[in-house]
């Protein structure tokens, strides 16, 4: 099974969950009659063949809801995931996984310092504002996400991506101390997309 339609799977579960454990009595009583915020777009998306490996490249348009800015400027952090697997096509078989790669960024305010800490593996740096830092997490570029493929093959490979907020990563004075992020669901802040590898350069 492929990582989008995993993810697609995990999802619709996801959003049931979370939509029964935030929102209010009076909110879930009229859950049907709440919009859907497209917080989350994506913007650029391209996977190129290169001598170094299959370097992947994206950039997001992210809009956080005015209920989860709230919630990060009372200190609470969430994270967020980009996640790559690539495949190879086979037509007699199940489309054959060639590698994969994650990342997962951290983002929380210091209210002590008014700054705003993002981290990326063992990697912090620091930002004077909200939007700096998502700023900071929105693009990537020449990210390697798997080793190279044979020059000609491009066409047989292809990749899943998807960015997302980890609901797993909520914490629990998120969930019963600050109510219901309105309208928030796991599909608002959650991207997926298949792209080609392309050729190199």
């Amino acid at each position: 099974m492929s990582l989008m339609r995993r993810r697609e799977l995990l999802r619709c579960s996801a959003s049931a969950l979370l939509a029964a454990t935030l929102a209010p009595a009076g909110r879930l009583a009229h859950a049907d009659n709440i919009p859907t915020h497209h917080s989350l777009e994506l913007d650029r998306l391209s996977v190129q063949r290169s001598d170094e490996g299959l370097l992947l490249s994206y950039s997001v348009r992210l809009d956080l809801p005015k209920d989860l800015e709230q919630a990060l400027s009372k200190g609470v952090a969430v994270v967020f995931v980009a996640e790559a697997e690539v495949f190879r096509s086979r037509w007699y078989w199940t489309d054959q996984s060639r590698g994969s790669a994650t990342r997962r960024w951290r983002l929380a305010y210091q209210p002590l310092t008014r700054r705003w800490r993002l981290s990326l593996d063992d990697l912090s740096r620091h930002y004077n504002s909200l939007p700096d830092a998502l700023d900071a997490l929105r693009r990537t570029d020449r990210w390697r996400i798997a080793d190279t493929i044979p020059a000609g093959d491009e066409p047989d490979h292809y990749v899943d991506f998807s960015f997302r907020l980890d609901t797993d990563e909520l914490p629990r004075p998120l969930q019963i101390g600050l109510g219901g992020l309105g309208g928030l669901t796991t599909g608002s802040l959650d991207v997926q997309r298949r792209v080609a590898v392309q050729p190199s350069r």
